[in-house]
C-alpha cells in the first residue's frame, strides 16, 4: 500500500497557487479514478483511498505543518516511509519538469522539511514538479502566488503527466516509474 501526500495550504485563497501543486496533482487523480475525499478530523486530512493499493491525502495542516498528519497516516496504516510518496512544487526545476527520487533533503521546502522531522528521516520518495523561480520578487510571494494565464497550458500537461507518472508507480514499480518520468519535460506543444 502507497500513501501518497500531495503537499499545499487549504482553503479557496492558495487553491491555485503554485505551492499548492501537489494538491492538484492528488485532486487530478482521484477526478480521473472518480474518487471522493472525505475529512479526517482526527488526522487533520482529506483523503480517499484507490483499492488497496493507495491512500491519497492533503493535510489541512498548512504546509509548514504537513509531518503531523504524513505521520498520523503512516501509523494509522502501519506503513514504512519508504511506502510514502510526497508530491510538491519544487523552485530549482523548471515549470513542465517532472522528477521522482527515492529519497533526499529538504531542498528549502518547508512542507518537506516537516515531514523530515515528523518522521526523522529523509528516506521517502518524492515526485517533485517544478515551478521554476521567479524572475525578481522572493520565492515565499511567488510560490503563493497563482499560475500566470499563460502558463497553465504547460500546468494541465503537468497535472496529467504526474498522474500518469502515480500510475506508473503502483502498476510498473518505483524504479521502473522513475526511470521513464525522469526523463520527461512538458512543454505547452505536447500532445
Amino acid at each position: 500500500m502507497w500513501l501518497f501526500c500531495g503537499l499545499g495550504n487549504p482553503g479557496e485563497k492558495y487553491k491555485n497557487t503554485r505551492h499548492n501543486l501537489g494538491f492538484l496533482v492528488i485532486e487530478e487523480f482521484a477526478k480521473k479514478h472518480n474518487l471522493s475525499f472525505k475529512f479526517y478530523k482526527d488526522l487533520e486530512s482529506e483523503a480517499t483511498f484507490y483499492g488497496d493499493k493507495a491512500i491519497l491525502i492533503k493535510p489541512l495542516t498548512y504546509m509548514n505543518l504537513s509531518g503531523r498528519a504524513v505521520k498520523m497516516w503512516i501509523e494509522k496504516e502501519g506503513l514504512s516511509p519508504s511506502n510514502l510518496l510526497v508530491i510538491y512544487d519544487d523552485l530549482d526545476l523548471p515549470l513542465g519538469k517532472i522528477k521522482i527520487l527515492p529519497k533526499g533533503g529538504a531542498g528549502g521546502h518547508k512542507g518537506v522539511l516537516s515531514i523530515i522531522e515528523t518522521l526523522q528521516t529523509e528516506d521517502f520518495p518524492r515526485l517533485k514538479l517544478g515551478i521554476g523561480k521567479p524572475e525578481k520578487g522572493n520565492a515565499r510571494d511567488y510560490v503563493l502566488s497563482s499560475f500566470e494565464e499563460k502558463e497553465w497550458p504547460i500546468v494541465k500537461k503537468v497535472l496529467q503527466r504526474a498522474v500518469t507518472a502515480l500510475e506508473e508507480i503502483l502498476f510498473e514499480g518505483f524504479n521502473k516509474a522513475m526511470t521513464k518520468v525522469n526523463s520527461w519535460k512538458v512543454n505547452e506543444n505536447d500532445p
